[in-house]
């Protein structure tokens, strides 16, 4: 950011801030005027004395809100540019399946009410709020629009008000009233602001960014399937009546519901005939089949065969209706492991595929069949299936040696990094020229490593360089380091003489110990023994020395790994890595989530990805569908495998070099199961936000 954006953006805060002072005490006002004028109008004598209270008690609280509300306010803007777009302010997107179920009563009431009050909000000041983002991001140097980077959003503004009114002692139905009642002049208030904000920048001269327009993808629609009588609609899932509701949902997933009223139960027992249980749990069960089945990254034949599921799985919803919600449960892993195999593969004409799909389409005709037994044919249908997607053995010793590998290189490498630190403390480090350092760094570091943890087990490998070969690769500095300064080494010609010979044989001793390639090295050898020829033939002992490392840069150590090793970890060069000259991904494949979201949110939480996700990675100029098996110990190595068995592994530079230059893409970083489960408690909560 600029000299001139920080301006422009420091002076919009500011004005934020000025402008919610002046328009919080309004709102209040509004808000009041609004509860007295529905005094009026109730009928209901227990209604009227509600709506007293809350006026009331809105009088009584009034300067405390205002203060809260301002405190709490400056402090999420701060919050919110210090995570570059975090916020503690709940958005429908961060609401997952496993949280709600979680979740107490009154956090799930205050879940539905934020619902309602950024629906109202939403309505009222969207179309101010898109114009202020585009300027927002503009002002702090992005070239395209991120509205999450905007900290004057509406989930900012009503997370602050939520926790300024939250934190006051007065009754929770109050508090409900006060936001159900003010959501309309609260939004009206913004939509002044954010329009006031726009002209305060624009008249600043900042121009807004754009908005990153992604090709819609070019999918060919499947050859239409026979219809089903069970074929899924959205009026079949999502009715004008739908009990899927936060309330609901969160009732169902406890165990916790009455038998009496709007609350029936099944008193925690799973096998309850209650009515309400039963169609609840076939609510869910639709609707995850619904977006299983509009899954574009699964096969169309296997989304068909899980479709055709439903009439066995809405049967053992009627004796297990959470089954779903159970990671443990038969049912629920037999989707997992279905679903999750699927991904292995883009085209039905994928090696292995035509079997997979058999076996699949057999499960779903095992389930089909009539019976009592039911639910014991899951277990069964699981094993059989888990059988015969294990890896064959010679596969399995193949990736058993690629960790045992992979674990040792990292080893290593995190050894070599501590012996680099080791040079770079001695004082006779920073006088010799660039070249020498950035060997002693880089391939030196990994002979002392390795000569480290080849010592026997009677010593420390992390500490001591006592074992003889550890020992005369670390005694050479010295000499080496003195020998490669000019000024010094040409004071003392006998010396120089003497030590050369031992030093060279030693480095080649060395090098050659990790089998490290000659035509690497030779380079420096070159330069080496041009630095001892130079002082050897000047006389003049006044030789400008070398700047010091402060001024010359030195790259970072960059992991190494044995030939032998890459060969038997499917190891991925971290210089084709770097490569800008390779293929990469355009974003004009289908996805069930939006592939900048999901890299901003690994940058956001600065991690790699996690172990299980599905990527299409580019290798040998074309795509491969790959999964993340193994990642090390301290998360600098990765290894991936190919539907085929096939291992292909790399380090987290390689990694975060693929991702940065679009030639390794996510598929999938959740399970399939747990997407749709989550798009379901959204869905709740936007059902919720709907109600009175």
């Amino acid at each position: 950011m600029d000299a001139s954006n920080t301006q422009a953006f420091d002076a919009c805060l500011r004005e934020a801030l000025a402008q919610t002072r002046e328009w919080t005490p309004r709102w209040l006002d509004k808000l009041r005027d609004a509860l007295y004028q529905r005094e009026g109008t109730v009928a209901g004598l227990q209604e009227k004395q509600a709506l007293v209270e809350a006026r009331t008690t809105l009088d009584g609280y009034r300067d405390r809100i205002t203060s809260r509300f301002l405190e709490f306010f400056a402090e999420a803007v701060h919050v919110s540019l210090a995570a570059d777009g975090g916020t503690s302010a709940r958005k429908l997107s961060t609401l997952s399946f496993d949280e709600l179920e979680l979740m107490g009563d009154e956090q799930v009431q205050e879940t539905v009410e934020l619902a309602r009050v950024q629906q109202v909000v939403k309505m009222a000041a969207d179309e101010e709020l898109v114009a202020l983002n585009t300027l927002m991001s503009s002002v702090q140097g992005h070239a395209m629009v991120r509205p999450e980077s905007n900290p004057l959003r509406t989930e900012v503004v009503i997370g602050a008000l939520m926790r300024a009114i939250n934190g006051l002692h007065v009754d929770p139905v109050v508090r409900s009233r006060w936001l159900q009642m003010g959501a309309v002049a609260l939004g009206g208030e913004l939509q002044k602001m954010y329009a006031h904000l726009s002209r305060q920048l624009d008249g600043l001269g900042v121009r807004p960014a754009g908005y990153n327009l992604i090709q819609a993808p070019d999918v060919r629609s499947p050859p239409k399937a026979p219809v089903h009588t069970e074929s899924v609609t959205a009026d079949s899932v999502l009715g004008s009546n739908a009990l899927l509701t936060l309330d609901h949902l969160h009732q169902l997933l406890i165990g916790n519901l009455d038998q009496s009223g709007d609350r029936p139960s099944d008193q925690g027992v799973s096998g309850s005939g209650n009515a309400m249980v039963r169609t609840l749990a076939a609510e869910v069960v639709t609707f995850m089949l619904k977006r299983i089945h509009e899954d574009k990254r699964l096969m169309p034949s296997v989304r068909q065969v899980l479709l055709d599921m439903k009439p066995a799985l809405l049967q053992l919803a009627r004796s297990d209706p959470r089954f779903f919600a159970d990671r443990q449960n038969p049912a629920r892993r037999l989707l997992d492991t279905v679903t999750a195999r699927s991904l292995a593969y883009t085209s039905e004409q994928d090696p292995g595929y035509e079997p997979f799909a058999r076996q699949v389409r057999g499960i779903q005709r095992a389930l089909e069949k009539p019976g009592a037994d039911l639910a014991s044919r899951f277990p069964k249908l699981l094993e059989e299936l888990t059988q015969s997607q294990a890896l064959a053995p010679e596969q399995a010793q193949a990736r058993g040696l690629a960790v045992k590998t992979l674990v040792r290189v990292e080893q290593r490498n995190m050894l070599a990094e501590r012996v680099a630190n080791e040079f770079r403390a001695r004082t006779d480090f920073d006088r010799v020229p660039g070249v020498v350092r950035r060997f002693l760094t880089g391939p030196w570091a990994q002979v002392v490593a390795q000569a480290r943890i080849d010592m026997p087990d009677t010593h420390s490998a992390d500490m001591s360089p006592s074992g003889s070969a550890a020992m005369r690769y670390t005694d050479i500095l010295p000499d080496l380091l003195w020998s490669s300064q000019l000024a010094q080494a040409s004071r003392n010609r006998p010396r120089l003489i003497k030590v050369i010979p031992g030093v060279l044989r030693t480095l080649r001793e060395g090098l050659d110990s990790i089998d490290y390639p000659r035509d690497q090295s030779e380079a420096f050898f070159q330069t080496l023994m041009g630095l001892h020829e130079a002082a050897y033939k000047t006389q003049r002992p006044e030789i400008q020395l070398e700047p010091p490392i402060s001024l010359q840069v030195e790259e970072d150590l960059e992991p190494w790994i044995h030939p032998v090793e890459a060969k038997d970890s499917g190891f991925m060069e971290d210089a084709f890595l770097e490569s800008t000259t390779q293929p990469s991904f355009q974003d004009t494949q289908p996805m069930q989530r939006d592939w900048a979201d999901i890299k901003f949110e690994m940058a956001e939480k600065n991690q790699a990805i996690s172990v299980g996700t599905w990527v299409d990675v580019w290798h040998e100029g074309q795509p491969l569908r790959a999964q993340l098996t193994w990642a090390s110990p301290h998360n600098t190595m990765f290894l991936f495998t190919a539907a085929n068995g096939r291992s292909l592994s790399m380090t987290r530079r390689g990694l975060d070099n693929l991702l940065a230059n679009n030639r390794l893409r996510v598929v999938a970083n959740h399970g399939v199961i747990d997407e749709a489960l989550d798009e379901i408690a959204r869905q709740a909560w936007i059902n919720s936000s709907k109600g009175g």
